[in-house]
């Protein structure tokens, strides 16, 4: 019998979402949704490769922006939490320039919360944040 090894893998640190343009990426998630940039460093032989990574203000997790690796953009989706769903959704929602839900959502037994979508298709769900979150 082989024994299990424990963990050593300690918390999710970086979620990443593959984009068609790096730039304008940025530029979403900093301008619409008050993101900062935490990483944009060039590498590889000819410095041809990037990677870049936002947040929120204050958060640990970090979202890296991605070229596709052999295939399209988007597709993907995150969870991130808020004081305030219904001014977060109204901010962004009168802003008229981001798909975001028609309303956000109030299921029994979940958090109120929405979806937007990036230009590239994934999805960004803006979720109440709880006591104990």
């Amino acid at each position: 019998m082989t024994q299990i090894q424990p963990t050593t893998l300690t918390h999710i640190a970086v979620a990443m979402f593959s984009v068609s343009d790096q730039d304008a990426a940025r530029d979403f998630y900093t301008g619409v949704l008050g993101f900062e940039v935490r990483g944009d460093e060039r590498f590889g032989a000819d410095g041809e490769a990037r990677w870049l990574e936002v947040a929120p203000p204050g958060s640990t997790a970090r979202l890296a922006l991605n070229p596709p690796m052999g295939g399209t953009p988007g597709g993907g989706a995150i969870g991130v939490e808020c004081t305030d769903v219904l001014a977060e959704h109204a901010r962004l929602a009168a802003r008229g320039d981001v798909d975001v839900d028609p309303e956000p959502m109030r299921t029994p037994g979940a958090p109120l919360m929405f979806a937007l979508r990036d230009p590239d298709g994934n999805s960004v769900w803006v979720v109440e944040a709880t006591a104990a979150g």
